[in-house]
């Protein structure tokens, strides 16, 4: 079976390429360009698994019938916004924010929050559909804490200014792999790859 995301984003399909090879997995993965593009989706639900299901649908209308359609819905939940920025994590600054824009106002909104209440995770929620219809929705999350100033210079997004739980540097401080084995996408990714296997068996 081959895998599509719903994404354009090398890097990721990189990466799933290399957790389906340590797993002991051989499989096709490609980006929606393969179909000739990601059809246009407006990510409208308020749940991460609305929006990841929305997109994976979306894309499994292309596919050929050996064809496995993921996507992904990610973002940041503070505690002290009641879960906020959430889905709407990477348009936190306006349908035109950037991550610098984001960042910035996460920093400033979150200033007057106390250090011992300035909990957050990281949420992905990564969504398969199969050639058959069928649909199953992967979860993974890391816990930390939001800093008050940006540390490190990896990643994307809200990484400079997460410390997840037992560790000593931000998201954005860590190496590509070093991230993945903690990561809220790596997390889910390894349960879609333990899923696979399992129908393997």
């Amino acid at each position: 079976m081959k895998l599509y995301l719903a994404t354009s984003n090398l890097h990721k399909i990189e990466e799933l390429k290399k957790m389906l090879s340590e797993a002991g997995l051989n499989r096709e993965v490609h980006t929606a360009e393969a179909l000739g593009g990601m059809p246009e989706v407006i990510e409208d639900k308020d749940t991460f698994s609305g929006n990841a299901l929305k997109k994976a649908r979306a894309l499994a209308a292309l596919l050929p019938s050996d064809g496995l359609a993921l996507a992904d819905d990610s973002g940041i939940c503070i505690e002290a916004f009641d879960g906020a920025p959430g889905v709407r994590s990477a348009r936190y600054a306006g349908e035109d924010a950037t991550d610098e824009s984001n960042l910035d106002k996460l920093i400033r909104e979150m200033e007057s929050i106390p250090d011992g209440q300035r909990r957050g995770a990281f949420v992905c929620h990564l969504a398969a559909v199969l050639p058959g219809g069928d649909e199953v929705v992967f979860e993974g999350e890391v816990r930390g804490s939001i800093l008050r100033e940006r540390k490190g210079v990896n990643g994307f997004g809200y990484d400079p200014v997460f410390l997840p739980e037992g560790r000593n540097r931000t998201t954005a401080e860590m190496s590509q792999d070093e991230k993945t084995t903690i990561s809220h996408r790596g997390i889910a990714t390894r349960k879609f790859i333990a899923w696979l296997k399992e129908g393997d068996s």
